[in-house]
């Protein structure tokens, strides 16, 4: 079986227009820097000046700005339960496409030249180093909005994202994090990446929830992960779902079209941990 990309259940969404701040579904589109570049993403906020606990959402790895799909279904549901939902776009996707080249044509590149091999490896590689930094760079941004309570930051996020929170977690900054199917479609073909992923529970400063349904494309990232956390005393939580749906695709898209199943679990997970 080809590597293949984390599509994040082949996204269907609608075109955003605009940077700076510019109000859309009750999101501002925000800017922020990561090293020398100049990245955008949606902020989804409570009524008031806060602080609020903030949820940072990593994406997965659909193109263009197909990921607003996931982020106008959980934005909206995170507010409501009284937390910011910041949803940062990494260079070369959605609002940062003009950032840098996109993750999925690196990795296609990458395979053409030297195979599945090679493609994995220059996945783990994009993963750790340039996406990584942009995730860091926007955890410093929230840090310092005034309407954030700094020390109630939480990470989340699904496929090429849940790898991005395993990753946070490892480096500190945040009070808890859920990995929602992160590496499922590519942990067979990928030694590093289950290397990378592994290391980065081992060494978690967060608690992490890691959840999917049955029918994503694999559930052993999850369960891998949780036994090696409970393995060395860290603290951690799993939840695998009935099927969601009926193919894997719509077993990897649970994270963001699920979220009527899984909320009360993550609230639940996300409260105790991060307000109490």
């Amino acid at each position: 079986m080809n590597l293949r990309l984390l599509f994040g259940g082949f996204l269907i969404g609608v075109l955003l227009a605009g940077c700076n701040v510019q109000a859309t579904h009750a999101s501002e589109t925000v800017s922020f820097k990561s090293g020398g570049l100049v990245l955008h993403g949606l902020l989804y906020r409570p009524a008031g000046a806060g602080p609020f606990p903030v949820v940072l959402y990593n994406h997965g790895s659909a193109p263009g700005m197909l990921n607003n799909v996931a982020f106008e279904a959980l934005g909206p549901m995170f507010v409501a339960h009284g937390w910011a939902f910041f949803a940062p776009y990494r260079r070369g996707q959605g609002l940062s496409s003009d950032a840098g080249p996109y993750i999925g044509d690196e990795i296609a590149a990458a395979r053409s030249r030297g195979g599945e091999a090679q493609a994995a490896d220059t996945m783990v590689r994009l993963l750790e180093t340039n996406q990584f930094q942009d995730q860091m760079a926007a955890l410093a941004w929230l840090k310092n909005q005034p309407f954030v309570r700094p020390t109630n930051i939480a990470v989340m996020g699904n496929s090429f994202g849940g790898v991005e929170t395993v990753l946070g977690a490892a480096q500190g900054g945040y009070c808890a994090a859920v990995d929602a199917s992160g590496g499922a479609e590519s942990w067979d073909q990928a030694p590093a990446l289950r290397d990378l992923m592994l290391k980065a529970v081992q060494h978690s400063k967060a608690p992490i929830l890691f959840f999917q349904a049955k029918n994503d494309y694999s559930i052993v990232p999850s369960e891998t992960l949780y036994a090696a956390m409970r393995t060395v005393r860290k603290p951690a939580e799993i939840r695998i779902y009935p099927p969601y749906g009926n193919s894997t695709e719509d077993g990897h898209s649970f994270p963001y079209r699920g979220g009527g199943v899984w909320k009360d679990e993550v609230f639940r997970f996300l409260d105790a941990n991060c307000k109490g």
